[in-house]
């Protein structure tokens, strides 16, 4: 669905992710023209090749991975891109941060969050990670200035799905905390509780089972599109 960059401004780009385009039999997909028409939305259509899922957005800057050039290649260099997404999502700063290939969506929302202008949480396992992409996240977050806090556990053993409490669905007035029945839930809820006070004080902060979605490889943010009304 659209990119909303003010309250009546909606960017609708083409999703066209390879992760679709290598598959023997092609996967419904939504059209977002047919939905925006339903609903009375006006967009402004780009002929940028984008995935919701990779786009993390705060007020004045957007963080995507790296696989944007790759997905772009064909139409576009890397500053002209740059330059072309600066100007779509109207921000002053496009954060490109190293594509983990080890998860073939390229999806930012999997990696890390926004927690206000200056943080980020971001997933523990970058912290740990050997190869040294890791080391180049906290890097890049660091060269905009950017505080990197990591959603850490312990546990024994860590669960492969733990990566999903990144996946929150952030609302106005209510934030919901993906739980997957595992030994990390409650760790999550807690940290996030701390990083969202506000949230967490009036209330609007809730957990709901996610089970099923995170078997599907995505969890909240993945199956939501919420806008701004005012």
């Amino acid at each position: 669905m659209p990119v909303q960059v003010e309250k009546d401004r909606f960017i609708e780009y083409r999703y066209d992710p390879d992760y679709l385009l290598n598959l023997e039999e092609r996967p419904s997909k939504t059209y977002p023209d047919l939905v925006c028409a339903s609903i009375g939305l006006k967009t402004v259509k780009s002929d940028l090749i984008l995935d919701g899922g990779n786009v993390i957005r705060w007020k004045d800057k957007v963080i995507l991975t790296d696989k944007v050039i790759q997905e772009n290649a064909a139409h576009y260099r890397k500053a002209e891109l740059l330059k072309k997404l600066e100007e779509a999502f109207q921000v002053d700063q496009i954060i490109l941060i190293p594509w983990y290939t080890k998860e073939e969506f390229g999806h930012a929302d999997g990696m890390l969050r926004f927690v206000d202008g200056n943080t980020v949480l971001v997933d523990g396992y970058y912290r740990r990670e050997k190869s040294g992409m890791g080391e180049k996240l906290f890097r890049v977050l660091k060269s905009h200035r950017l505080e990197a806090v990591p959603l850490e556990f312990k546990v024994q053993k860590e669960s492969n799905r733990n990566w999903g409490y990144l996946n929150f669905l952030q609302m106005e007035k209510l934030m919901l905390v993906p739980q997957f029945g595992i030994e990390e839930d409650l760790q999550a809820l807690d940290q996030i509780r701390k990083l969202f006070p506000d949230y967490a004080a009036r209330g609007q902060m809730d957990t709901i089972d996610a089970c099923a979605l995170i078997r599907q490889g995505g969890v909240l943010n993945c199956a939501s599109w919420s806008i701004m009304t005012s």
